[in-house]
């Protein structure tokens, strides 16, 4: 269970790499829309998970082998955001939130039973 201070956090770490993402770090996203869909911060605001969905579905490998690879960029433009609200600034991991392609999937299933 988060305190209200980790959601806070995390909160914020999703606005700003989300506008890193539109803003900076456009070129590491291949031209796809790419969400952040949720964050999750350790107690100690040392680890911060970033969940991010992947549209086109098919280009999620590519975008997210991208993502690691500037990880730098996105960890060093969070802390020029974040400076003023911790004292260390997290070390991110992007992860793939396929939900929306199950949900998809699922749909696709529901409508050839038809």
């Amino acid at each position: 269970m988060e305190t209200t201070r980790q959601q806070k956090i995390a909160r914020q770490i999703q606005r700003d790499v989300a506008e890193i993402f539109r803003k900076e770090a456009a070129p590491a996203l291949l031209g796809t829309l790419v969400t952040v869909t949720a964050v999750r911060v350790s107690p100690d605001f040392g680890y911060a998970k970033i969940y991010v969905s992947v549209f086109p579905f098919e280009r999620s490998g590519e975008v997210m082998s991208s993502l690691e690879a500037s990880t730098r960029l996105v960890r060093g433009a969070l802390g020029q955001r974040i400076r003023n609200q911790l004292r260390n600034v997290p070390e991110i991991q992007f992860f793939l939130d396929d939900s929306l392609e199950y949900v998809e999937q699922i749909d696709r299933a529901l409508r050839s039973d038809q």
